[in-house]
């Protein structure tokens, strides 16, 4: 009967603890011993301090932070800054176009 089933959730079997890509964890990693570093060398006596210390952990897990229908805040700035980069004249080859070489002979 060629009934074929194909799970929702492949992707995820690919993944990590069916969440993160190796790269995800290597950047969250470097984030948190980056943190760890700063922790052990700056002496945190004020507010500026402290944010700067726990940027690199922060910003970083937030960018692994996994959101609905992407992977994860990294995928949809990449993707965001990938559109905005490329070609956004989009040139019309339907059937219902006519194209150059028909115009021209």
């Amino acid at each position: 009967m060629n009934n074929y089933l194909i799970p929702a959730n492949t992707k995820q079997g690919q993944l990590i603890f069916g969440v993160f890509r190796p790269f995800d964890l290597g950047l969250l990693a470097s984030g948190v011993v980056v943190t760890l570093l700063l922790l052990l060398v700056v002496p945190l006596t004020s507010v500026a301090a402290t944010i700067f210390t726990l940027a690199p952990g922060v910003i970083c897990g937030i960018l692994v932070l996994p959101i609905p229908n992407y992977h994860n805040v990294l995928v949809i700035t990449t993707e965001c800054l990938l559109f905005l980069t490329s070609r956004q004249k989009y040139i019309w080859k339907g059937w219902c176009a006519i194209s150059d070489e028909k115009k021209q002979g």
